[in-house]
């Protein structure tokens, strides 16, 4: 076992949208080995187009793939510099997974910090695909109730037209949670509630830094102090991570949710809610209502399965296709796995 305050293995942060990741993101970036960037968007954008960057032993391919990485959106949130970046991407090993862990380990070294990784909700449906690139991933997954999450996401500026989609957001988080639990090993997935750590953080952050091997630090309880910092001001959305953990959002979704658009969400959600310990407003039952939405509740319950038929697929076609090696090579497991 790997000594406390001595792991390289990357770090992700994963859940639903509105779950609280940002938050989390900001509790870990306080510890002082451990720097969690802003949202980015070009790992899986790239990863889905890795046919297209070809062969990364070759020079010119890494510097394809690096001008795609820093001229993403959301880039500049990091405070690299762009041609820096690529000239370490071009030196860097030639694995997908290794550009990419090169712009997360020179955003962790601005801050003087030895552990690097990210943070996108979107993740947590993908979690194979970060195993793959990154094979000694930690992933941390924050749980938050579904309704809740609903509430806050009908809020944001980003959201989409249709209510449905906001309920299917956490319906196939909660999902590909539960999947996740059962699929990986202690020492690669942890999950917490978001109302526990908010209630009480610091028990929940020493649990937390003993998964990852990690002294416990106090600053982590106070993740608004770098807010600031580690938040673009752009992101309105965050306002509340300038401010102290609080349990005022917990079961906010009783008064910002209508009545109608709570029993949706219910209706659709059946028995997940409970599976993580939260009650339903009313007990589920077999309802007109219900019948009305077999088709859509079908739907979200097969979403798991159809989703590992076409991993598998996909592990199918690439080894049909012999496709090179995405693995970063830039941690001591990474290396080991060769």
């Amino acid at each position: 076992m790997t000594a406390l305050g001595h792991s390289d293995r990357p770090i992700f942060v994963v859940g639903c949208p509105r779950s609280g990741t940002t938050m989390l993101q900001l509790m870990l970036h306080a510890h002082p080995r451990i720097a969690l960037p802003p949202e980015t968007r070009f790992l899986l954008a790239a990863y889905q187009k890795r046919a297209e960057f070809g062969d990364l032993t070759n020079q010119a391919q890494r510097h394809e793939l690096a001008r795609f990485i820093v001229e993403s959106s959301q880039f500049d949130d990091l405070g690299l510099d762009a041609d820096e970046t690529t000239e370490a991407i071009v030196a860097g090993p030639p694995t997908l997974g290794s550009a990419f862990g090169i712009v997360f380990r020179m955003y962790s070294a601005r801050f003087g910090k030895p552990r690097w990784g990210d943070k996108r909700p979107l993740y947590l449906r993908h979690l194979p695909t970060i195993l793959r690139l990154f094979p000694d991933a930690q992933i941390i997954n924050i749980m938050r109730d579904g309704r809740d999450c609903v509430a806050s996401l009908k809020e944001t500026p980003w959201k989409p037209s249709e209510f449905d989609t906001l309920i299917d957001y956490w319906a196939q988080s909660a999902d590909a949670s539960l999947l996740a639990a059962r699929r990986y090993p202690k020492d690669v997935y942890h999950q917490v509630r978001y109302e526990d750590l908010v209630a009480d953080p610091e028990p929940h952050l020493r649990r937390m830094c003993e998964f990852l091997g990690e002294d416990y630090d106090p600053a982590m309880s106070a993740p608004n102090k770098l807010a600031s910092v580690a938040v673009p001001e752009y992101k309105t959305w965050h306002t509340l991570t300038h401010q102290a953990p609080t349990t005022e959002r917990i079961e906010s979704w009783r008064t910002r949710l209508t009545a109608e658009e709570l029993a949706r969400c219910e209706t659709i959600f059946g028995d997940r809610l409970a599976k993580f310990g939260y009650e339903p407003s009313v007990p589920v039952a077999r309802s007109a209502r219900m019948r009305s939405d077999a088709k859509l509740i079908a739907r979200h319950r097969l979403g798991p399965a159809r989703q590992a038929a076409r991993n598998l697929w996909t592990q199918i076609r690439s080894s049909e296709a012999a496709e090179p090696p995405v693995a970063a090579l830039l941690t001591k497991g990474q290396l080991k796995g060769r």
